[in-house]
């Protein structure tokens, strides 16, 4: 495991007390590069990155890196939004297991969520963030991770996300048949390797991924909602503007929508600190 100061960041940003929640529920996770008390002083960029992270319910933000703690809170200040969703239980993962320990960088943290306003109520999200150089590894481990979730909460509705570094030399495609959550059929890869997750011009590679288990959680979710959310595009930035924000694009998906349910009254943060590598 490696040591540094950087920060995992996950918002919970839910609708307006009152509105009646018909839509779907989108989940977002995205690499902010090196946010920090830098990035949250740049006008531009904060109400870009307020933009981007406003659209979803649930949003894991990477490479938050806020040692003055100055970015965050303005970050969740400028984020007062209300809602209801509820954290049942957390916790991260120690990769322990005997000959193959520290197989992570960065150990997942692992979250449980339940959602009334969802077509699946109760499932179980894992960020992971890989290290380029050792990204086949840690990704064929998040298996052991999926039976480490089955183990202590009895459930198979799960869905990684994050960074995974999947793509442009650093996962070989005649490797993948030994990592097991390519060979697992069980495994969906929403975010297929034909998308561009990056935001430069020279460079297509989806590096970012969404990935779920089951046939219940892939019936759950909208149709051909997976998807990078091209911010340049979207806002009309230049290639300069938009990496100023990040050089990765936002990944999402959205969950269909359960009976009609109204918002509560919580925004709900959880912050998770991790020793990961600059």
């Amino acid at each position: 495991m490696s040591s540094s100061s950087s920060l995992l960041l996950l918002l919970f940003l839910l609708s307006l007390s009152g509105v009646k929640l018909i839509s779907g529920f989108k989940i977002c996770a995205f690499n902010v590069q090196s946010f920090g008390d830098s990035k949250s002083r740049n006008t531009e960029v904060m109400h870009t990155l307020i933009r981007i992270v406003s659209r979803c319910d649930v949003c894991l933000l990477q490479e938050v890196r806020d040692t003055k703690q100055k970015a965050i809170p303005l970050l969740i200040t400028e984020l007062n939004r209300i809602g209801s969703v509820t954290v049942t239980d957390q916790y991260q993962y120690s990769d322990m297991l005997p000959g193959d320990e520290d197989a992570f960088s960065r150990e997942p943290f692992i979250v449980r969520l339940h959602t009334p306003k969802t077509a699946i109520r109760d499932f179980v999200l894992v960020p992971q963030h890989t290290t380029p150089t050792n990204a086949t590894k840690e990704i064929d481990a998040l298996y052991d991770v999926f039976l480490d979730v089955k183990k202590k909460w009895k459930t198979e509705m799960v869905m990684f996300l994050g960074d995974f570094n999947a793509d442009c030399g650093y996962v070989a495609k005649k490797n993948r048949q030994h990592v097991r959550l390519y060979s697992n059929q069980a495994f969906l890869w929403l975010i297929g390797d034909t998308e561009d997750t990056t935001v430069r011009q020279t460079t297509t590679c989806a590096y970012d991924r969404i990935v779920v288990h089951g046939e219940a959680f892939e019936k759950a979710i909208v149709p051909q909602s997976a998807q990078p959310f091209n911010f340049a595009k979207e806002y009309g930035l230049t290639e300069e503007q938009a990496l100023d924000v990040s050089d990765h694009y936002p990944v999402e998906v959205e969950l269909k929508a359960g009976s009609e349910h109204l918002g509560g009254h919580t925004l709900l943060i959880i912050l998770v600190a991790f020793f990961i590598s600059t």
